[in-house]
């Protein structure tokens, strides 16, 4: 889903949790979002790829984390007071994303959203829905708005699954 988010004659509000990671702010629909949580408890699964930290017991369901940081190519960083692990409910199940920090949740409006450049960062653009405008015309800061679906495919998914499965 690389495309803007559509304006329609009256303009939309979304409802956005942002969350840093590296020196990048990043939103995503609130909606997609179960819960956050801070970083605790992650076992390692052998042979899992190099993004996946591993998976974590949530209140007795397991769940792969993947850390945001690997999957967007970037350097690892030990994880401190303000890392948090989101908790994504997509369509396909439930997957955690390491975080360095979670900022806040906020409305933007759909006509501050822009059509994602074709890379931005150096990340893959098939992660991102649009870039939203905060602040002002000339000062204001960017917000890369992901696709939460988008940031692992079907099949990753699935093999993870499987492989939290035969750890239980």
């Amino acid at each position: 889903m690389n495309e803007a988010v559509t304006v329609g004659t009256t303009d939309s509000l979304l409802q956005l949790v942002t969350f840093k990671v590296a020196e990048e702010e990043f939103g995503v629909d609130i909606l997609s979002v179960q819960e956050i949580i801070r970083h605790t408890g992650i076992t390692k699964v052998p042979s899992a790829p190099a993004f996946v930290e591993g998976i974590l017991n949530l209140r007795g369901k397991v769940i792969p984390i993947i850390d945001m940081r690997k999957r967007f190519g970037l350097a690892s960083k030990e994880p401190d007071s303000h890392t948090r692990i989101v908790v994504f409910a997509l369509e396909s199940g439930v997957i955690g994303c390491l975080v360095d920090s979670v900022s806040e949740v906020l409305r933007l409006p759909s006509s501050m959203v822009d059509a994602a450049p074709a890379v931005v960062s150096g990340m893959d653009s098939k992660y991102i829905r649009g870039v939203g405008r905060l602040g002002g015309e000339r000062d204001g800061r960017l917000l890369i708005l992901l696709d939460s679906d988008q940031v692992l495919t079907m099949e990753e998914l699935e093999n993870l699954h499987g492989q939290a499965a035969s750890v239980q």
